[in-house]
């Protein structure tokens, strides 16, 4: 899809929760429609800016759990930060951790998964997805990169937009600004690396949806039309 100037230059913010997982494509993204994108580095801990002073909030993964505030105190200055970005009415695009995240600030359930989901495997679109643009772009069945112990409940007021057989809920959405995404849409060859450098010791644990590392480096030829997915998701999202 041809991308449209937007008569605006957004003020694009990120949360990111480990110093090995970035924005990925998400920063060739914003530059590329000439967006000044900014974050903070919640690891580091350093203080997210004034809500006011942002117009997206991208809230990244991370190897930490929703419950882990004890271990991770700034979870609960993250939390609140989300909850006041969503009653606002900011556009919002939590991944991984991040949809966990987003989904407990919308009042949904997150738990622990029946098994972890790491490596290339497929989502199904559900027919909800009918109603909504976001991802209009996806075919019904796509192979994309997870990376996940946990999982949520579809909040209230939502609707699932994908699923797969090792995960019911893997993607949802809150209004025409707001989406939650398990997987890594975002995932480049050089993100994958780095997750596999920084977090690479859970691939040895065995589970049925966990691939080995060379599984994992032979399916970066996915990552491209993943990207691309990305792309024409925040650029419905920027005409919101």
């Amino acid at each position: 899809m041809e991308y449209e100037a937007m008569k605006k230059q957004l003020r694009i913010h990120y949360f990111q929760h480990e110093a090995f997982e970035g924005p990925g494509c998400i920063a060739d993204w914003a530059g590329s429609r000439h967006h000044l994108l900014t974050g903070t580095r919640l690891y580091n801990r350093e203080v997210p800016p004034d809500l006011s002073q942002i117009d997206w909030l991208i809230v990244m993964g991370g190897s930490m759990g929703v419950y882990d505030e004890a271990e991770y105190p700034w979870l609960h200055r993250e939390k609140n930060c989300i909850r006041e970005a969503v009653a606002a009415g900011k556009v919002i695009v939590g991944i991984c951790l991040g949809a966990q995240l987003l989904a407990e600030a919308l009042g949904a359930q997150v738990k622990r998964a029946s098994h972890k989901e790491i490596g290339w495997f497929p989502v199904r679109k559900t027919p909800a997805t009918k109603t909504s643009s976001l991802l209009e772009e996806m075919p019904e069945r796509l192979t994309v990169f997870h990376w996940h112990g946990d999982q949520f409940d579809i909040p209230p007021g939502c609707f699932s937009l994908a699923e797969s057989d090792a995960c019911p809920n893997q993607a949802f959405q809150y209004g025409q600004r707001v989406i939650g995404l398990q997987f890594h849409f975002e995932a480049t060859a050089g993100t994958i690396s780095s997750m596999l450098e920084g977090a690479g010791e859970e691939l040895e644990e065995p589970g049925p949806w966990v691939q080995t590392k060379s599984a994992v480096l032979s399916g970066l030829h996915h990552a491209g039309q993943n990207n691309a997915i990305m792309f024409s998701l925040l650029d419905k999202l920027g005409k919101s």
